[in-house]
């Protein structure tokens, strides 16, 4: 499947504003019968538009208080650093996103944390010991404005 149609795009929106609805709720909506419905999600899923269903937990309820973003320089710029860094990153279930940049340093890392001692002992204790980190430098966040937004589809 190598474009989406219109009746592809009203159910991944759909799915966007409510990946809990009924199969037949999301028929309903974009009009299709729900069999047609069901073929469309699978072929969906299987083609990796749909990657997965997820709850969305507010941070501040389970005592995450603190998001930081932090930018992340190696000490070296090769395909072996940047692997080596990539695979440890993974591992840190504060780290919510990291992404490779362009620019003035490697890679901008999004954390959540308790507050900021929490933050401290993770600077200290497993992102300033990921595979080749040399610098970082990070922005805790005073206000979140917008996250969480669904995909312009």
């Amino acid at each position: 499947m190598s474009q989406l149609d219109r009746t592809d795009r009203r159910i991944l929106n759909e799915l966007q504003a409510d990946g809990r609805i009924t199969n037949a709720e999301l028929a309903a909506r974009v009009g299709l019968p729900p069999t047609s419905m069901s073929d469309r999600l699978k072929r969906l899923q299987k083609a990796g538009y749909i990657t997965g269903f997820t709850a969305r937990i507010d941070p501040h309820m389970v005592g995450l208080e603190l998001l930081v973003f932090v930018e992340v320089s190696l000490d070296k710029t090769t395909p072996d650093a940047f692997d080596k860094f990539s695979k440890a990153v993974r591992l840190a279930p504060e780290v919510l996103e990291c992404h490779m940049v362009a620019g003035g340093f490697d890679y901008l890392v999004k954390a959540r944390v308790t507050d900021m001692g929490h933050y401290r002992a993770f600077l200290g204790d497993v992102l300033l010991n990921l595979p080749g980190v040399s610098e970082t430098r990070t922005y805790p966040v005073m206000e979140e404005v917008k996250s969480d937004a669904p995909l312009p589809i």
